[in-house]
């Protein structure tokens, strides 16, 4: 499973990095407000951070701003993977900018008939909500693998980023559930190394360390 980190702050990115397990990064206008800085200088320094894909999306929802605000996005930086809605215009602008070269991520996805219509598009990513999804009472990780099986069924490329996470527990679910990515605040990213044994275990560790009064 590769692991985005979703998120706009810089300071997070490089420091997840340092790890090797971040793979790309996902954006949003609401993310990118929340940092303060300009949207595509913002977006130009991520892609400049990491190797992998970064989703930066467009602001507005008809057709023809689409493809003009994602030919921009896309000349930012080799790995902008533009970001579209999922509707009509969404699918439209999905088709025409592959059609281009360029990737496309498309988000807002709540049940897999949207999903199959973003993998006949031709999206490379399809950005399924999980946590909004629960939010509503519905199961998210079943939206996963119904979209796992109706790709499979048919050998679609398209790739599955499970996103909207928001929990470590989330992260583990969407992984059984086949999911290709998922994309995660940096936070839910950090909690998954913690274990409550493993703290326990390494206190011991440095503990009888200290008797022997050695030093490496």
């Amino acid at each position: 499973m590769k692991f985005f980190a979703d998120t706009a702050e810089v300071k997070d990115i490089k420091d997840l990095a340092t790890t090797g397990l971040l793979d790309g990064v996902t954006t949003n206008p609401t993310l990118i407000a929340k940092s303060g800085r300009d949207f595509k200088e913002v977006v130009k320094e991520i892609c400049g951070l990491v190797e992998g894909p970064v989703s930066a999306e467009v602001a507005s929802t008809d057709l023809e701003s689409m493809l003009v605000e994602g030919r921009k996005l896309a000349k930012l930086a080799k790995n902008v993977c533009v970001k579209v809605p999922l509707t009509w215009d969404g699918l439209k602008a999905c088709k025409a900018l592959r059609d281009e070269g360029t990737p496309v991520n498309v988000t807002l996805c709540f049940n897999p008939n949207q999903a199959l219509l973003a993998a006949k598009a031709g999206a490379t990513f399809i950005s399924p909500f999980l946590g909004r999804l629960d939010d509503i009472g519905l199961d998210g990780m079943e939206l996963i693998r119904e979209i796992r099986q109706i790709y499979d069924n048919y050998g679609f490329k398209t790739e599955i980023l499970a996103a909207s996470i928001r929990s470590v527990n989330h992260v583990k679910e969407a992984a059984l559930a086949g999911a290709d990515v998922m994309t995660a605040p940096p936070s839910v990213i950090r909690d998954l190394v913690k274990h409550p044994l493993t703290d326990r275990g390494l206190a011991a560790f440095v503990a009888d360390w200290a008797k022997t009064g050695q030093k490496i």
